[in-house]
This record gives structure tokens, C-alpha cells and sequence, in this order.
């Protein structure tokens, strides 16, 4: 475990250190807020339904309504197997309605191990997040990919509060690759004279990969009872947004910015288990 945290720093560090002629993002809090209920249906399988609102806009603005189902089987008592479905009821502060909702598809795995009373524990997700409605296919694709990864680490020796911490790291698989002029800052459209379209520039698909966000977290499970739980937490991310704007022809790319920036919440959540 020590040689795969010692690699991940490896892999990260300078992709931090290169974020710094990046664009700046100006840094934003928000506020989440969740209720779920879990269900035993037999040994090691549950079915858990979970409703949460965000805001955002240093808590100035509704962000959105998400709705998730899932289903977990403890296949071995350090591994777990998980499959899930979110509905995301996205806000436009803007318009003050809601609109074009997205829906994520997700299978996950999760490897415990049991070290007195520390649980140490690694999490692989696989994620789709399908767009609907309209939006322009120059910037981004229908079906985005993600894998995140996240090492966990909890206390459980004060009995019913059992504090955490995680670092998580997210992979963007399928991020738009373009062609362009590069001016020290944006790429920029080259100019109406090019000899390979009136653009100037190409978009190439839907294949790039990089790294696009880091979060790390420190929260606390309060453990009421059996069957009742809150858990109150902070989170921090570290954006590396590549940002495609492009018209809706795709025959001007107005930039393509690399996007850096933290942004940080406040979370509370309560679950029943039954």
C-alpha cells in the first residue's frame, strides 16, 4: 500500500506543478445535503436509495437534485461489488428552472482491509454520464467516462463517532482531442485562410484521457443507533478542466482553455438501515 500511495504522488505532483500557466479559476464553496435509506435483502446484499441537493455559488444558488439507487453484494468480507443509477436534475441559476437532466450509469469495487480499529480501504468506480437534451457536440461527448479511485482511511476506537479521511483522484477517458494554434495561454482558431477547413481547426474525437480532478476529504460518521446515522464532512477539489468553446457549426473554436481551481463543501447526510 505504502509503494501505491508513494507512485500516485509520483503521478499527480507534476501534473499539479504544470497546472500553473493554466487559466485560474476563481475559488467557490457550496453546501450538499443527503438522505438515504438501506436495505438488507439477504447476507452481504443491500439496495440503498439516496436524494441529495447541492448548492453552489458560495451557497448562493441551487445546484441540483440527484437521485441514486444502488445495489451492493459483499462478495468476500474485505471485497465488495457495486452497481448504481443517478438521476441528475441540474439547476440553471440563469433560467431559475430546471433542465436537460443527465443520467449516470456506475459499477464500482471496493477492497477493506481490517487493521484493529483502522478500516483502510481502496474504491475503483466506472462511470457514464449520459447528456440529454440539446448541447453542442463540439465540446464534449454525449457519454462521458470517468474512473475515479479513492483511498480511505477511518478510525472506529471512539466507539460511535468513527472520523475519515480519503483522497480520491478522477480520470477523464474520453475528453474532446483538437487541432489548433496554441497562443502561450488558449488555442485559438488559426485563421479563415487555412488550407484544411474554414475553421482551422480539427476535432479529432472523443479520446483524450487525462487526470481531471483531485478531492480529498475529512468527515465523521456519528453512529446513533443500530440502524440510524449522520455524517457531517469537508471536501475540497482541485480542478484541471480542459474547456472546449466552440460554435454549434463547429467552424470557430472561440478557446480551448485548461481551467484550474479549488472548490470546497460543506456536507451533511443522515442514513437508515433496516
Amino acid at each position: 500500500m505504502r509503494f501505491g500511495i508513494i507512485l500516485l504522488l509520483g503521478l499527480f505532483f507534476p501534473l499539479i506543478a504544470f497546472s500553473q500557466t493554466d487559466v485560474a479559476l476563481d475559488p467557490e464553496f457550496g453546501g450538499r445535503v443527503s438522505i438515504c435509506l438501506d436495505k438488507r435483502i439477504s447476507k452481504g446484499l443491500h439496495v440503498s436509495l439516496e436524494e441529495e441537493v447541492r448548492f453552489d455559488n458560495n451557497f448562493g444558488s441551487l445546484d441540483r437534485l440527484q437521485s441514486t439507487v444502488a445495489l451492493s453484494y459483499k462478495v468476500h468480507p474485505n471485497i465488495k461489488l457495486g452497481i448504481g443509477y443517478v438521476f441528475i436534475n441540474g439547476y440553471g441559476a440563469n433560467t431559475n428552472s430546471f433542465k436537460d437532466p443527465r443520467h449516470r450509469f456506475m459499477v464500482d469495487a471496493t477492497g477493506t482491509l481490517h487493521l484493529g480499529n483502522w478500516n483502510l480501504s481502496l474504491k475503483e468506480r466506472f462511470q457514464v454520464t449520459h447528456r440529454s437534451g440539446e448541447f453542442n457536440v463540439y465540446q464534449n461527448p454525449q457519454n462521458a467516462m470517468t474512473l475515479k479511485s479513492r483511498l480511505k482511511a477511518q478510525y472506529k476506537g471512539f466507539g460511535k463517532v468513527q472520523p475519515y479521511a480519503y483522497f480520491e483522484v478522477r480520470n477523464y477517458l474520453n475528453a474532446p482531442v483538437i487541432e489548433a494554434a496554441y497562443d502561450g495561454n488558449v488555442y485559438v482558431t488559426l485563421d479563415d485562410y487555412s488550407e484544411e477547413g474554414e475553421a482551422g481547426w480539427f476535432l479529432k474525437g472523443f479520446k483524450g484521457g487525462y487526470v481531471n480532478r483531485l478531492r480529498g476529504s475529512l468527515g465523521t460518521d456519528i453512529r446513533l443507533d443500530k440502524r440510524n446515522t449522520l455524517n457531517f464532512y469537508i471536501l475540497c477539489d482541485y480542478l484541471m478542466e480542459k474547456q472546449v468553446d466552440a460554435n454549434a457549426e463547429g467552424t470557430k473554436l472561440k478557446s480551448y482553455t485548461k481551467e484550474t481551481g479549488f472548490r470546497g463543501w460543506i456536507g451533511a447526510g443522515y442514513e437508515f438501515a433496516f
